[in-house]
């Protein structure tokens, strides 16, 4: 009979029956590849079922490469598929193993679902031929009992493939079937990551929309009516047989998921992110890890998003900003405004004229939770711009005056080590000043508004005095070069003549709304003071 299979139709006298004969091969088996390959079974299978007189050969199910933990293999569902069309009489394996590694399924199979389907079954290595009318208990003892030892075998299996994955993932090398969206395997080395530069552009791309106002929702619709292929989708037309499982994820379409995950993934910054979730053994879904039990590797690839860029993003999701109007735009603010006394995100009013806050506490349950803390969007444009504008106003003139020193004074250190300590005792004096007038209105003896002005102006020679002292510090130790990010942004401008989402992103970590149109402002400065303003 030969490997012919009997597919064509059995002849009325012919009463053997017609019988499968299963075959699987998967990486577990590491070392006993060769006497479990492909060949070896089929050939033992197909002698065994040539010298019987009541077998004849149906076709052969091969599954290559899956578990045995799993039986949603292709193959073994095709076979399954055809004793419920009734084209199988009998099934043939080489061992129980082969059928399996899960323990309890494999039982199912043999002793409940082949009887019930009038299926015989042979494991062949086993001496295991159980018809489907047998009720041998001690046959059924015997196949359990095997069946515990194999599936002791991939829990074995699975602790050592674990152990070799985790000294690569601690050493920063990818051990993933597919890399991120935005970089590809290398080709000398598949646990090292490159950059994709088609997908990289979009990742840089989602990044550069979020920051500039759009909201997630949008950034997905943009996407999608740009025909722009989702990572799934991608993947696929690269040629790669990606499947991850979700349904919508598989066609060309972005999700809320997708975009938020890229948001925010480590990868994008060079750092090589593993482990986050564990697929116990014998079952299909995999358990998140928390966050401690993740390896994390910096620097082991070459990032795509910088870590200034990568940080303004992280405390933008932080702060939840809701998305706005049909076009999805999150306003200039969002998730920078919390009341100063109750700690509520502040709540965006839509007028004619000019829209305006009110503390959320009040806005949803009334004076009685807090007062209504409210201030105009222009206002508030007006205070923060008017602050800013201070600001680079003194770092240019400090800056010109320093400059100046340098060129005068270039080997006189200790006039700049002078002008440090003078500086110090200037900061020393407001500081006292501004004490005083706290007192002051502790006392009665000046008005509150009276106080913020004085607070205003002392805060303000404070900062330019502190600012002072950091640029001679650094033309000091030659360090003019080396200057913070947000000093060279503010020294980009002449002059601020309106605010937008990016400059709030980057200068910007908190502002917080007292009554009274009083607001404080905490900058992403280094190690500077919280700004106190109020609307003059």
């Amino acid at each position: 009979m030969g490997n012919v299979t009997g597919k064509t139709q059995r002849k009325e006298a012919d009463l053997r029956l017609n019988t499968a004969l299963y075959i699987r091969i998967s990486r577990e088996d590491g070392d006993k590849a060769e006497s479990l390959s492909v060949a070896n079974q089929r050939l033992l299978l197909t002698e065994f079922v040539n010298k019987q007189n009541d077998l004849c050969l149906y076709d052969v199910y091969i599954d290559d490469g899956y578990t045995g933990t799993s039986f949603t293999r292709p193959n073994f569902q095709r076979m399954l598929q055809d004793i419920e069309d009734k084209k199988v009489e009998c099934v043939v394996v080489k061992d129980l193993s082969r059928l399996g590694r899960n323990m309890p399924k494999v039982s199912e199979y043999v002793n409940e679902y082949f009887p019930s389907k009038k299926v015989r079954f042979v494991a062949v290595n086993d001496g295991i031929d159980k018809q489907y009318y047998d009720i041998d208990t001690g046959e059924n003892m015997m196949i359990d009992v095997k069946n515990m030892f194999n599936g002791f075998y991939p829990r074995d299996i699975s602790k050592k493939v674990r152990s070799t994955f985790r000294t690569k993932q601690s050493n920063g090398q990818f051990i993933g079937a597919f890399a991120g969206f935005g970089y590809k395997k290398s080709k000398s080395d598949h646990n090292k990551l490159e950059i994709d530069e088609y997908a990289a552009e979009i990742v840089k791309r989602i990044f550069s929309m979020y920051l500039a106002g759009l909201g997630q929702n949008a950034i997905v619709r943009r996407l999608n009516d740009e025909g722009i292929p989702c990572p799934a989708e991608y993947k696929k037309r690269c040629g790669l047989n990606y499947h991850n499982g979700n349904q919508l994820d598989t066609t060309s379409y972005w999700t809320y998921s997708t975009v938020h995950r890229i948001l925010q993934n480590e990868l994008y910054i060079g750092n090589m992110v593993q482990n986050k979730s564990f697929r116990q053994i014998c079952k299909k879904s995999a358990v998140s890890l928390p966050r401690e039990k993740w390896i994390v590797v910096e620097n082991t690839h070459q990032p795509i998003i910088d870590k200034n860029t990568w940080e303004q993003v992280q405390n933008l999701l932080k702060g939840n900003a809701r998305q706005t109007g049909l076009n999805g735009k999150i306003h200039m603010f969002a998730g920078f405004l919390k009341c100063g006394d109750c700690g509520r995100a502040m709540v965006k009013i839509s007028r004619k004229k000019d829209n305006c806050f009110n503390c959320g506490s009040y806005n949803r349950y009334g004076k009685k939770f807090c007062t209504i803390h409210k201030i105009t969007e222009r206002g508030l444009e007006e205070i923060i711009l008017k602050d800013l504008n201070f600001i680079i106003k003194s770092i240019k003139n400090i800056r010109l005056l320093i400059e100046e020193e340098q060129k005068k004074q270039r080997k006189d250190m200790p006039h700049l080590i002078g002008g440090v300590s003078e500086c110090q005792s200037e900061i020393d004096r407001f500081t006292k000043k501004k004490e005083r007038a706290y007192e002051d209105y502790s006392d009665g003896i000046i008005s509150r508004e009276d106080y913020l002005k004085y607070k205003e102006k002392y805060e303000n020679q404070i900062l330019a005095l502190k600012l002072k002292i950091d640029f001679m510090s650094q033309a000091r130790e030659g360090r003019w070069v080396k200057q913070s990010a947000w000093i060279e942004r503010l020294l980009r401008y002449e002059q601020l003549n309106c605010l937008d989402r990016e400059i709030v992103v980057e200068m910007i970590s908190m502002i917080y709304v007292y009554e009274g149109n009083v607001v404080r402002i905490i900058y992403n400065f280094s190690d500077e003071p919280d700004r106190w303003l109020s609307r003059s």
